[in-house]
């Protein structure tokens, strides 16, 4: 059985809110590990994330947080963590975050190594804490072996493992995994997917965060201009038989970003099924 954990955002509006309701029974019939929930920018999350966590766990997931450096002074992320503890939360995922518009820069926190290590000093070793990673490079890194010596330092700081960025290259995916245990990071290290189900709005993310998506699937994507049906169906075809490989090379799981809708993850876990 292949272990999956599943990503939402905190819906904000009354569109977001419900496009998340519909999803969430059918994406609660995969049976994930786990649910995180991702981190608001600019403070909004000390509402909005916490609220969505419940709406997990209410549905009987195992929620998991996510913490970001933007923003939060120690005792915020405190408090969220005794939140959390009492929740009954036992996972949380630890981000450096991305600089909101408009804010002067992070909180007490700089950098994701610094987050992790005072979520141990302060809660012990409550949280499995996860962490992010980047086969293809952050795209702030100086270049990749800075990058690698960040991760570890995240992993030396108390993390126990690593969701990667997403990408569509697999062989991106092994080098990596095999530069970590070379220098000696042993946690595992989780693919983050990404299913396609608008092409524009994916190359944009993919623009934004350095995920680099192949010719070859840019051109057959392309083909299709506005179809949204065969995009569907060819992303799917796509990403499924990418996560195919994945496994069979010996990911621990798959991480499904999926945008808090359904039709999309379903169709590429179907697929592997």
């Amino acid at each position: 059985m292949t272990a999956i954990s599943l990503e939402f955002f905190p819906p904000k509006t009354d569109k977001q809110r419900a496009q998340f309701e519909s999803a969430l029974p059918q994406l609660r019939k995969l049976d994930p590990d786990y649910a995180s929930v991702t981190f608001g920018a600019g403070g909004s999350t000390l509402s909005y994330t916490p609220q969505t966590v419940k709406a997990l766990m209410n549905a009987g997931l195992d929620g998991a947080p996510h913490l970001s450096c933007m923003g939060g002074t120690r005792a915020e992320i405190a408090a969220l963590l005794d939140d959390y503890k009492a929740m009954g939360c036992r996972r949380l995922v630890a981000l450096r975050g991305d600089t909101p518009s408009g804010m002067a820069g992070p909180g007490d926190f700089t950098y994701a190594s610094e987050l992790v290590a005072f979520i141990r000093e302060y809660a012990g070793d409550h949280f499995h804490i996860e962490v992010a990673c980047y086969p293809e490079t952050h795209p702030q890194a100086d270049d990749a072996l800075a990058d690698l010596r960040h991760f570890k330092h995240k992993v030396e700081c108390g993390a126990n493992g690593a969701i990667t960025q997403y990408f569509f290259n697999p062989d991106a995916y092994f080098r990596f995994v095999d530069d970590a245990r070379k220098a000696g990071i042993e946690v595992p290290i989780v693919p983050g997917i990404m299913p396609i189900s608008n092409f524009t709005q994916l190359k944009r993310f993919s623009d934004t965060c350095g995920a680099e998506i192949p010719r070859w699937i840019v051109k057959r994507m392309q083909a299709y201009y506005d179809d949204v049906e065969s995009v569907r169906a060819l992303g799917a075809d796509i990403v499924a038989e990418m996560c195919r490989r994945l496994l069979d090379g010996g990911a621990p799981g798959l991480h499904m970003y999926t945008l808090n809708r359904a039709v999309a993850t379903m169709a590429v876990v179907e697929r592997l099924n």
